[in-house]
């Protein structure tokens, strides 16, 4: 959809960003908790053979098997909700007057509950199909990575601020810059 140029973007204004992506790959490192409770609900052959994660053979399985899934997403979840959460709350005691939490599940995980104000990231399906084509997916792992996820209009509906990334990336800083001011606005008039 284009949540990593956003991000960039976000981060080359000196704005305080953590993506949760990031915090996925961190809470499955070799010695987390939750690398060890993987193998044991998925077994071994989901480990490489420096007993680190197979995370292309896992997402095989995960995005072919909803209870699967369900099962990492318990797993991995809650784990990455406290440390992006810390995180938030370290900027606010740092007197941040803006932060961005990147979650590509926000609406499906309920997240948007614990942040003020919500963006979405969106491209018509047809881009969003190019794009992960190029990251050298098939077109069964396209569908069945989208169909674990909520629909881009409904996400859309429920955001607060939308940034449509069809086309040129030239289109994206002045969108978010306005999203930026309205939002800093926003908080000067409710502190």
């Amino acid at each position: 959809m284009g949540k990593s140029a956003c991000a960039d973007l976000f981060r080359n204004r000196n704005i305080r960003l953590v993506d949760t992506d990031d915090l996925a790959r961190q809470v499955v490192e070799p010695g987390q908790p939750a690398l060890a409770e993987i193998k044991v609900r998925f077994g071994s052959e989901y480990m490489d053979s420096a007993g680190s994660l197979d995370r292309g053979r896992l997402a095989q399985l995960v995005f072919s098997n909803v209870e699967a899934r369900t099962q990492l997403e318990r797993i991995l979840h809650p784990r990455i909700r406290t440390l992006w959460q810390a995180e938030a709350k370290a900027w606010e005691r740092q007197g941040e007057r803006l932060g961005v939490v990147v979650i590509p599940l926000l609406f499906e995980t309920r997240a948007e509950q614990d942040l003020d104000v919500t963006v979405c990231v969106a491209c018509s399906s047809r881009t969003q199909h190019e794009r992960l084509y190029t990251r050298g997916w098939s077109d069964v792992q396209i569908a069945r990575r989208i169909s674990a996820q909520w629909p881009v209009f409904r996400k859309m509906a429920l955001a607060d601020f939308v940034i449509w990334s069809e086309g040129n990336i030239d289109l994206l800083p002045p969108q978010l810059d306005r999203i930026i001011s309205s939002v800093l606005r926003y908080t000067q008039r409710h502190k």
